[in-house]
Parts: C-alpha cells; structure tokens; sequence
C-alpha cells in the first residue's frame, strides 16, 4: 500500500449514520491535497475541497510518521476518530486526513478532539 491510499473500503460509517465513500483514486487525493483548504490540527492536517453530492474522505500517512506498523496504526487511528465524528458531517466535500509525525503514541480521544476542531473550522460540522 502506498501513501495515497485510502480508507479501508467499508463507505459507510456502521450503524446507518451520515453517507460517506471512500476517495479512491491518488489523482483526487493529489487535487484535494494540492487545491483543498488546509486545516492544520495537533496530531493531522485536515485538506477539504468542495466536491460532489456525496462526502468522500481519505486518510494519508507517509514515512514521516515511521515504518509500516506505525504507518497503519495512524490510519486505523485516524479512520476511528473519523467514524465518531462522521455522522455530524455535512455537505459534499473531498476531505483527506494527513497524519503528523507527533500521532505517534496518540489515542484515538486525543484525534477525535483534534479532528473535531478541525472540521469544524472548516465548515465541515457545526462547532
């Protein structure tokens, strides 16, 4: 697996909350990486770029963070803190999660409170 891969394929979030897919292709990732409103957070940066009807969310994490098991356990991480936080999403956005080298040893309390600020500067979830 590369750095641009998305989440795990489950696109919707357990318990028939909010929709919201995978943003598969590293094409889409690169544009919503490159164009997208960047969002800076403790532990992630969060880049949101409008985009069509349905919500789709990717979660990146490069070497920086560490080797593999370091890497997947950020986007594990990552992908939880997410799930708790999806069914308050609104609107159609392309959003990537980049994980920072400091997620490292984080619990997935410290991302959910990260990421929630984070969305919500970004107009994403109310605050």
């Amino acid at each position: 697996m590369g750095a641009l891969d998305g989440d795990d394929g489950r696109s919707q979030p357990q318990g028939g909350a909010a929709a919201w897919e995978r943003l598969r292709s590293g094409g889409a990732i690169r544009a919503a990486l490159a164009t997208g409103a960047r969002h800076a957070q403790g532990r992630m940066v969060l880049y949101v770029m409008p985009g069509e009807q349905q919500m789709r969310v990717a979660f990146v994490c490069g070497r920086r963070v560490g080797g593999a098991v370091e890497r997947n356990r950020a986007r594990r991480l990552l992908k939880e803190a997410w799930r708790t936080l999806a069914p308050g999403a609104q609107g159609g956005f392309d959003i990537v999660f980049v994980a920072r080298p400091d997620i490292r040893g984080a619990r997935t309390q410290d991302l959910v409170r990260d990421m929630a600020e984070a969305l919500a500067r970004a107009g994403v979830t109310r605050p």
